[in-house]
């Protein structure tokens, strides 16, 4: 089954309002086997919407829309539904009845406009909404359904949740459709697509590979009549491609880079303190959003002042006079200092340009030193990010992580 979805609403494309049901709503329909073609937003223009609506109808077995049911004039996707699918709309008494004596009981004044949301198609059923005053609608045409939900995320999850996807069920049985996430660290999107680009021509599953920041993720997508033959048919392509990956893939689905560094050091039984500049404490804090992470980490120190780092870390005055605060020497001396004040078999030391501002032809924006130090010796590498401050910050941490999971794998 083929599903389009349409968002409704202005405030969406201004960006006032992040699209967060959209995306709730693709995951729900892949697991009950709808695959989601095309998304589409617009404003609060009926013209407009009624133009997708049709479009999507067309391409579609079933079209949702999100938001647009409420009692104002620019909540339009009622009637534009009622053109596009060219079924009528009518007063249900019992909707009507109950949204006056919703209001009633809050001594809100009845209006007019508040009973527009009691009007529903004649062809096709409403969904009830015990968590506010507008029903969802269902338009029902010889071969589809149009599949109207309202906007606000505690009145939308329940109604798709409990009234659309049953329907869905029905009609779908048990097919389903399971997604799995392949993370990759230390390798580009060109060199894992280069890996693993003959994969990429199959059908069922499908394998598409998509860069975030300071990695890689691979998406293994598969279609089956249930979830196990979903799972049976992708399990093969998942064990390939970590054959062909080896040791940078480092987790699936939903487990961060710092989790999977965080659970190699308690295995271990290994810690690590940080010594940072300019991210600021970003990368601890990434460790210590992990659960459990004091096993594995005692402690870090944000140095951003050169005192800071002749008085916390032991730099020498001399190592930054001769080498400057962003060196290769300077984050060396960091890692080590941090490492033995904290007592932590590894230690990292990070230093750089942010930027927007501080960097020279030498020491440009986007330059950063990052050492790993452990008892036996100290290594550093020299990067160069591209990207705003945030950006450079966090490729900044995701290296560092990386280099320690390097380590680990080494020792282990």
């Amino acid at each position: 089954m083929r599903a389009e979805v349409v968002s409704v609403g202005t405030e969406l494309l201004l960006g006032q309002i992040v699209d967060t049901n959209a995306a709730y709503l693709g995951r729900a329909l892949s697991e009950v086997g709808v695959a989601v073609y095309h998304r589409t937003t617009v404003g609060d223009n009926r013209a407009r919407l009624v133009a997708a609506l049709r479009e999507a109808l067309d391409a579609a077995d079933v079209v949702f829309t999100i938001g647009g049911l409420g009692p104002t004039q620019d909540d339009i996707t009622r009637d534009a539904l009622s053109e596009a699918t060219g079924i009528p709309l009518a007063l249900n008494e019992g909707i009507a009845r109950e949204l006056q004596e919703f209001l009633r009981a809050r001594g809100a004044e009845i209006l007019n406009s508040q009973l527009r949301q009691a009007y529903v198609p004649v062809r096709g059923w409403h969904l009830p909404n015990p968590n506010g005053t507008a029903p969802g609608l269902v338009f029902e045409l010889p071969s589809k359904l149009a599949i109207a939900l309202p906007g606000p995320p505690g009145e939308f999850i329940p109604m798709l949740e409990h009234a659309a996807l049953p329907i869905l069920r029905q009609r779908t049985g048990t097919a389903t459709i399971r997604s799995r996430v392949l993370r990759v660290c230390g390798m580009g999107e060109a060199a894992v697509e280069d890996r693993v680009l003959d994969l990429m021509a199959s059908d069922n599953p499908t394998v598409a590979p998509y860069a975030k920041t300071g990695e890689v993720h691979l998406r293994v997508t598969a279609r089956g009549d249930n979830g196990e033959e979903a799972d049976a048919l992708a399990a093969p392509i998942i064990a390939e491609i970590q054959r062909r990956l080896g040791d940078h893939l480092y987790a699936y689905d939903d487990e961060p880079l710092e989790a999977a560094v965080v659970r190699a050091l308690i295995e271990r039984r290994q810690t690590v303190a940080t010594a940072e500049s300019c991210t600021g404490g970003m990368l601890a804090g990434r460790i210590t959003d992990v659960p459990g992470s004091s096993a594995a980490f005692p402690g870090g120190v944000v140095a951003y002042s050169n005192g800071l780092k002749v008085a916390m870390l032991g730099v020498r005055d001399e190592t930054l006079r001769s080498h400057g605060a962003v060196s290769r020497e300077v984050a060396m001396a960091m890692a080590s200092g941090v490492r033995e004040r904290v007592g932590a078999d590894y230690g990292i030391g990070i230093t750089g340009v942010a930027g927007p501002d501080g960097g020279s032809e030498d020491k440009p924006v986007g330059l950063v030193y990052i050492a790993l130090a452990d008892p036996d010796a100290v290594d550093v590498t020299e990067n160069r990010y591209r990207g705003i401050r945030s950006d450079v910050r966090l490729r900044a941490t995701q290296t560092a992580l990386t280099m320690l999971r390097d380590r680990l794998l080494l020792s282990a």
